[in-house]
């Protein structure tokens, strides 16, 4: 393993720092690892802040990693945020949130990890659902 996963718990979410060598095996790898602690610790609510160094992945590699992942995990988490500090220009991660929340894995990329943090502490708070924005409107119950 060339990575090193740092989990603190906040109120209402896991915060999880990712940091190492940037390889389709490290984010796979970290990826179950943080599944598992939040299984562990029975909150399903994360925030994944990703500092891997190197190459970023092609765009094949992301496609398969999230669609892999998206059916693997999903009804396991109930929100996660994702910064990656070093994305370029954020289009990779754009792709890569559209793909998982076709596949209704209920993740959002950020820019920065404030603006993380806030849309989780809303989405706990609120109750608004994982890929809609907090300033939306409540759905009402059927």
């Amino acid at each position: 393993m060339t990575y090193q996963l740092t989990i603190r718990e906040q109120p209402g979410y896991l915060h999880a720092v990712v940091t190492g060598t940037n390889s389709r095996e490290n984010v796979t790898r970290y990826m179950e690892q943080i599944i598992r602690e939040c299984t562990l610790r029975q909150c399903f609510r994360v925030l994944v802040e990703e500092r891997l160094e190197g190459p970023r992945l092609s765009t094949l590699e992301v496609f398969e990693m999230v669609a892999a992942g998206s059916s693997r995990f999903l009804r396991t988490l109930k929100a996660m945020a994702y910064v990656d500090v070093n994305a370029a220009d954020g289009e990779m991660m754009r792709f890569a949130e559209n793909v998982a929340v076709n596949r209704a894995f209920p993740v959002k990329v950020f820019a920065t990890v404030a603006a993380a943090e806030k849309w989780l502490r809303s989405e706990t708070h609120h109750g608004v659902s994982a890929g809609t924005s907090p300033d939306a409107a409540p759905k009402p119950p059927r």
